[in-house]
């Protein structure tokens, strides 16, 4: 099956029953919640820890690789041996990572608990995606994820406002203790509410089978495209999560709590572009609404980068373009997730994890490169942000160029 092919799949519902929305939701904010609610405070932590901003920034950098990493376990896993058991597993690495991130001793400590953390935490977001794909068609399995995107933006949005005010009253480490309270809610949901989706186990036979699974996934140009494309449009989001707190508390001279609430406005942007995909992608097919995603983001890339050369910093304007990337991210990161889990549809479960980990792969990077050329002023971030835009737009144009023969 090709990608160009996806919006013509029935649209009927097949397979068994999805598990709640509201449940899946909840599993996929979960790691952008831990991943965010530390952000306000990279500046506080360098301090605290007497370490350059660069060095305090890897508790968001490894965390992001940890994501990366342990999709790539999740994924193939769970087209083996079930959905709902390696949720389960992860769920369990979660809470033990956020307690020793609530206790961690030194910067070192916190960064592998933060490790830890992460690999726990992707568990639901890959588990979602394929949860969904194992039921729905792809034009309707976008329309699902832009639902449960939607619906998790709440999450990530509420968390540097979440982080800030506990970090205010008790210390970052209270934001890490409010983890291990979001790590001992959600085992207990899932064992009351989650059934297994899915419902032709494929055999992936020890680590042989799990690099097979990964070479018939990659022998897809159109699949790397997608994957790609999922990647760099994300990778503007990261890099700006990475270089707005230096630009507002180190260069604007603001509070933590005043980059958490801007931050809001651009999680509301995304959202709305959630609520646009899933009420629009089943109608309009993946690949219209990639487009129209993708072209909103690299305006609002573009937009950033000439807004600072022609006006002064202030924290309007620098958040100003982010409400149109937002919305952008909003409408194809659903899209692009469908368009390359539905290369080959019996290896979802593998295919989401692979998207998952170059997500966050190219996402750690993109911070690491924030980090190294923002200097306060904003700049170094709308570079990053327009070339991870510009690189999305060239992946897209390989997929259609492709088409069917790299299916």
């Amino acid at each position: 099956m090709s990608p160009r092919d996806i919006s013509h799949e029935p649209a009927a519902i097949v397979g068994p029953r999805l598990p709640p929305l509201w449940l899946l939701t909840m599993l996929t904010g979960a790691g952008p919640f831990t991943m965010q609610v530390m952000l306000p405070a990279l500046p506080l932590l360098a301090q605290h820890f007497a370490v350059p901003y660069a060095t305090a920034q890897l508790s968001f950098t490894v965390y992001l690789i940890g994501i990366s990493v342990g999709q790539l376990i999740y994924g193939p896993l769970s087209d083996r041996f079930g959905r709902r058991p390696l949720l389960l597993c992860g769920l369990v690495v979660y809470l033990l990572g956020s307690i020793a991130a609530t206790l961690a001793p030194s910067l070192g400590l916190l960064v592998v608990a933060r490790a830890a953390q992460a690999a726990g935490a992707c568990a639901g977001m890959v588990m979602t995606r394929a949860m969904i794909r194992d039921v729905f068609p792809a034009n309707q399995a976008a329309s699902k994820i832009g639902f449960v995107m939607m619906g998790m933006t709440v999450a990530p949005m509420m968390a540097p406002l979440v982080g800030a005010e506990l970090q205010a009253l008790a210390g970052w480490r209270a934001s890490m203790l409010a983890c291990a309270a979001v790590g001992l809610v959600l085992p207990l949901l899932a064992l009351r509410y989650l059934s297994e989706t899915l419902r032709e186990p494929q055999p992936l036979p020890g680590l042989l089978g799990i690099l097979r699974a990964y070479l018939r996934l990659f022998a897809s140009p159109v699949f790397c495209c997608y994957t790609a494309v999922t990647a760099f449009s994300s990778g503007v989001f990261f890099a700006f999560m990475a270089g707005a707190p230096r630009v507002l508390v180190e260069g604007l001279g603001h509070t933590p709590r005043a980059y958490a609430l801007a931050f809001m406005a651009t999680s509301l942007s995304f959202a709305l572009g959630s609520f646009l995909a899933g009420r629009l992608s089943g109608r309009l097919g993946v690949q219209r609404m990639l487009q129209a995603g993708l072209i909103l983001t690299t305006a609002g890339a573009l937009l950033s980068l000439v807004t600072l050369l022609l006006l002064p910093l202030s924290l309007v304007m620098f958040f100003l373009p982010m409400l149109l990337m937002g919305v952008g991210n909003g409408i194809s990161q659903p899209n692009s997730l469908a368009a390359a889990i539905s290369v080959q549809p019996k290896l979802a479960g593998t295919a989401s994890g692979v998207v998952g980990a170059s997500q966050m792969a190219v996402g750690a990077l993109m911070t690491v490169a924030a980090g190294v050329l923002e200097a306060g002023t904003g700049f170094g971030t709308a570079l990053v942000m327009t070339a991870c835009a510009l690189a999305s737009q060239l992946g897209l144009a390989s997929a259609r160029r492709l088409g069917p023969r790299g299916a």
